[in-house]
């Protein structure tokens, strides 16, 4: 819960007043999360140095969670820490363990590389520049939209809070997200291990989120195909790409199956039960497992 709070020393959180940004809204939104209840005293007249060392005070009076001064903290790779980064760098581990995520530093690396250092680079003149014909939006471009409009009679404390609202929600499924992606990631290493080398395919029990995985295990080379259950029924199956930066497939489906589902694309490939092939011709549905089977055994004879 957040309270706004008149007098500073009520607060036990202190960040600038004034239009506000991803990094601040963020950092309050994860010191909510972190803390559960939150005093906030919203000024620009302050100095960190004389207020409470129990006191959070970041993004403004030149403390250690405000990134406005020189000698900022950088990452390894050069891209400077903002309110938010900083705020999660020093806390974000012992919140995850408050929720009982399991593989802590590999989800904290991961939500810090996903989601936070874009919002650091953002926030510090860092993002580079997106060449476009229609107008980008970033997730900072987002967030400065809750600010009050000209002219709209909005309360600025209204508006901070419906942007916290938005960031903390967009953090939780962030670390549901990441959580889920390394979970995902030691299954499909399992898998693949219990793989012969050369197999050209991988059947899955269970969809689990494979790509980066397989992307990146040198033993996984071989695979073109790879099959799981579908969520709307009946099973998919789709190429593989042949790198993380070339997403052209390692193998597409016959020309010959491209757009043709149902009846027409049993008949041309013969087989029962192969439902649907895209237009791209990288994914195929098909009825059941048998099918599936069908299918591999199919293009893998053609290989």
């Amino acid at each position: 819960m957040i309270t706004f709070v008149k007098n500073i020393e009520e607060a036990n959180c202190i960040t600038h007043s004034g239009t506000f940004h991803a990094d601040d809204v963020f950092a309050t939104a994860f010191l909510e999360l972190y803390l559960n209840d939150i005093k906030i005293f919203r000024t620009n007249m302050i100095n960190s140095e004389e207020i409470d060392k129990n006191v959070l005070v970041y993004d403004v009076g030149r403390g250690i969670f405000d990134h406005h001064q020189i000698g900022a903290l950088k990452r390894e790779n050069g891209i400077t820490y903002s309110s938010f980064g900083l705020l999660f760098k020093e806390f974000g581990k012992k919140y995850l363990e408050k929720i009982n995520i399991k593989d802590i530093d590999e989800v904290f690396n991961g939500i810090d590389k996903d989601l936070i250092e874009g919002i650091d680079a953002d926030d510090n003149g860092q993002f580079p520049k997106i060449e476009a014909i229609y107008k980008v939006k970033t997730l900072s471009n987002i967030i400065k939209l809750f600010n009050p409009s000209f002219n709209a009679n909005e309360d600025e404390n209204t508006q901070f809070l419906k942007a916290i609202n938005f960031a903390k929600s967009i953090l939780e499924e962030e670390i549901l997200h990441i959580n889920g992606k390394v979970i995902a990631n030691k299954k499909i290493i399992n898998i693949i291990k219990n793989i012969p080398i050369d197999s050209k395919y991988l059947i899955l029990e269970e969809y689990i989120p494979y790509e980066e995985t397989i992307l990146n295990e040198e033993s996984a080379n071989n695979l073109l195909f790879i099959a799981f259950p579908s969520n709307r029924g009946g099973y998919a199956i789709k190429t593989l790409p042949k790198d993380k930066e070339d997403q052209t497939p390692r193998e597409e489906f016959p020309l010959e199956w491209a757009g043709l589902s149902d009846e027409k694309l049993e008949k041309i490939s013969n087989i029962k039960g192969l439902k649907f092939c895209h237009l791209g011709r990288f994914i195929v549905s098909c009825e059941n497992i048998d099918t599936v089977y069908k299918v591999l055994n199919f293009l893998c004879k053609k290989i």
